[in-house]
């Protein structure tokens, strides 16, 4: 099981992701995708990266606009897999050209 992170590991984490934001146990990012379709690319894309990181997201999609939450619920927290798999979101949506 993966150790979670204090507030200060956290902090120094979202630094280097500054489209993400800290809400409790999760951290959480809003993506607006160029088109529908283009959209559920990220969304298929985030499934592949998350199904081989086995951590996966909660996706919540309305039409353009994805929304992503992250937190290791085995370890009761943020730990090291959420940011990794956030930073993958982030280079998946930037390569879909969603901001």
């Amino acid at each position: 099981m993966a150790d979670t992170l204090d507030a200060a590991g956290v902090a120094d984490r979202l630094r280097g992701l500054p489209a993400w934001s800290r809400d409790g146990d999760l951290i959480r990012r809003r993506v607006q995708a160029p088109s529908f379709m283009a959209g559920i690319e990220i969304v298929a894309d985030v499934a592949r990266a998350a199904e081989d990181a086995d951590h996966h997201p909660d996706i919540d999609i309305r039409w353009r606009t994805l929304a992503f939450a992250l937190t290791t619920h085995s370890a009761g927290g943020l730990t090291g897999k959420d940011f990794d798999l956030a930073a993958a979101i982030d280079r998946i949506a930037a390569r879909h050209g969603a901001g």
